[in-house]
């Protein structure tokens, strides 16, 4: 096949788990699950199936684009250790892209709003630091579209980057965990020899 070089991407940030195969401007395949959590079982059963949709294996592939989030913190974690596990594995660059330069792609000049737990939003706006603030003081911001768009916008941000300048991929965190460690203490061993 011809077309310019071959992009797998995926996006595990929200409550979804979607793919992506792009071959220059043609999208080859699309899948996306909407679910809560299961995206480190489902993600590369996903993947293979988006493949052999498109007609090509892993040989193919010559870029990985990983939305990096801001998002749910186990399912960013999920796609980037796997997108940077797969670009070891066969050799090919990895390139993260948040989710506010997914959504920019075709509106470089807008505000941009992912949603976030408890009727909050992790607001960009250009040239500036995003934040996090109340959905309703993110009026008229663009929202990220539906999944299988979302895993196509990332492989088209992925496929104009500088693999060189990139870097491994990294997720995007813009607050704590909600997770805490345990305040009990731990419970002490005893050697019973």
């Amino acid at each position: 096949m011809t077309g310019g070089p071959t992009i797998l991407a995926f996006d595990t940030s929200a409550q979804h788990c979607a793919v992506a195969v792009l071959r220059g401007d043609t999208a080859l395949a699309s899948r996306a699950e909407e679910m809560a959590r299961g995206q480190a079982e489902r993600l590369f059963p996903l993947i293979e199936a988006a493949l052999a949709n498109a007609g090509i294996g892993w040989g193919d592939i010559d870029r990985i684009g990983v939305g990096t989030g801001p998002g749910n913190f186990t399912g960013i974690r999920i796609a980037v250790a796997s997108a940077r596990g797969l670009a070891l594995s066969l050799g090919v660059p990895a390139i993260g892209v948040t989710t506010f330069d997914a959504i920019r792609l075709d509106a470089p000049d807008a505000d941009v709003a992912v949603p976030a737990p408890r009727g909050m939003v992790y607001l960009s706006r250009p040239g500036a630091e995003p934040v996090l603030l109340p959905e309703a003081e993110a009026q008229g911001a663009l929202r990220p579209p539906a999944p299988d768009v979302l895993a196509l916008a990332v492989a088209r941000v992925a496929a104009g980057a500088d693999a060189a300048a990139s870097g491994a991929p990294a997720p995007l965190y813009l607050r704590p965990a909600d997770a805490a460690p345990p305040a009990d203490a731990p419970p002490e061993i005893v050697d019973d020899a």
